[in-house]
């Protein structure tokens, strides 16, 4: 169920899934760096904060699964234009809270939109580039991490220290409306897999679908791969931004380095992994990167006593290899769908990713403590979790079986 476009079409729709995913992307990412800023302003505690970044996984998990039940029934690009344009509403929504509970809302109802759109834009991946050429095609999107990280975070902050913590919130409303035009002339609309009547006029059962989802092994794996190469991050990367104020003495205005500084070396190194994971195989690319992921996880939590340039360096590190492993870590999981549900298996795995994350950095925030001077205290532990979470997919990548295509 491939869609032949022209190389020029098909450069244009990478290009339109990264600005999408873009703007998720950063909408999510902002609120860990703002997190000295929300625990001042209102009066909340690191565990709270973690529940603030919580509720967009939580409810982002919870819109994937309500969406694995329809999500077949629709084309793909009335399905982008239908939930992007919400996502708008609810960053808007944010970038006009005046207290935490209007904000935990906003962010509620950010996630339950947003969830949706990477699983979308990875299956719209899957289904229009050959497996052969879907790690460079993987990377295009994936670039947006790293330009999320390199020029978004930076310059949300900016935003946010011209004028408050609302602005970052209001420029990405005011980027999908852009970009949702441009999705209107770019994506196809891809309904191909809309799910037709049977003979007797009724349409296939939404639970039976997703039965045959589920009682699949191969996708059970997957998914369990894909949450365990998720939590591995999240585990960690939420309090980067109060560990190094707390702990290593950063500045407010030093904070943005550590992101353009990442975010550049993704921006670089995301095209040679995605070039890589085509010539050595996914597997073997995914599986180098997860077994090297607890280095930089640990480095980080204890990089307090490191020159800033040094901190520099260990979260450089850190951002391209978590960013690193999910060129070939997604390619993967997208081939070990069965094609004929392909959609409802991505929109779970969105969902499975979401609330990973979520649980990572809520189990993050619960074991963080404080000591007398005001420093981050047991940061190293969630590294160690986060770790052996990334050791987990290691173990499960080579249990996969990839559709069209022998792994390497």
């Amino acid at each position: 169920m491939t869609t032949h476009l022209t190389p020029r079409r098909e450069r244009w729709l990478l290009l339109t899934l990264a600005s999408i995913q873009f703007t998720s992307v950063l909408d999510f990412m902002i609120m860990m760096p703002l997190g000295p800023q929300l625990t001042q302003l209102f009066d909340i505690s690191a565990g709270q904060f973690g529940f603030l970044v919580s509720a967009y996984t939580f409810a982002a998990g919870l819109s994937g699964l309500l969406a694995a039940t329809y999500i077949d029934r629709f084309g793909r690009k009335r399905m982008m234009l239908t939930l992007y344009p919400l996502f708008g509403i609810a960053a808007m929504a944010c970038s006009l809270a005046p207290t935490y509970a209007w904000l935990m809302t906003a962010r509620v109802a950010s996630g339950f939109f947003g969830g949706v759109l990477m699983a979308l834009s990875q299956t719209i991946v899957a289904e229009v580039i050959p497996f052969e050429r879907r790690g460079r095609a993987m990377s295009v999107v994936m670039t947006s991490f790293s330009v999320a990280t390199v020029a978004g975070v930076p310059l949300a902050l900016f935003l946010a220290s011209s004028f408050n913590w609302h602005a970052p919130f209001l420029a990405i409303a005011i980027m999908v409306s852009v970009f949702a035009l441009g999705a209107l002339k770019t994506l196809p609309s891809l309904k191909g897999h809309v799910q037709t009547p049977s003979d007797d006029g009724s349409a296939p059962s939404i639970l039976s679908n997703l039965r045959l989802v589920l009682v699949d092994p191969n996708h059970l794996r997957a998914y369990a791969m894909s949450s365990s190469m998720v939590f591995a991050g999240f585990a960690v990367i939420p309090y980067i931004t109060l560990y190094l104020q707390a702990n290593a003495g950063f500045q407010t205005e030093q904070i943005p380095y550590v992101y353009l500084c990442g975010g550049v070396c993704t921006l670089i190194s995301a095209r040679f992994i995605g070039h890589w994971s085509d010539r050595a195989g996914k597997d073997y690319a995914f599986r180098r990167l997860a077994l090297l992921m607890p280095l930089p996880l640990l480095a980080m939590t204890l990089s307090a006593d490191l020159p800033m340039a040094g901190v520099l360096v260990v979260s450089s590190i850190l951002f391209v290899v978590m960013s690193g492993r999910m060129i070939p870590g997604m390619a993967l999981i997208g081939a070990s769908a069965d094609p004929r549900r392909r959609g409802s298996f991505m929109t779970l795995n969105s969902a499975v990713q979401s609330l990973a994350m979520g649980l990572a950095a809520l189990v993050g925030g619960q074991i963080l403590g404080r000591d007398g001077n005001g420093h981050l205290t047991h940061y190293w532990m969630a590294a160690v979790l986060g770790g052996g979470a990334s050791l987990l997919s290691f173990a499960l990548a080579s249990k996969l079986r990839l559709h069209g295509a022998a792994k390497s």
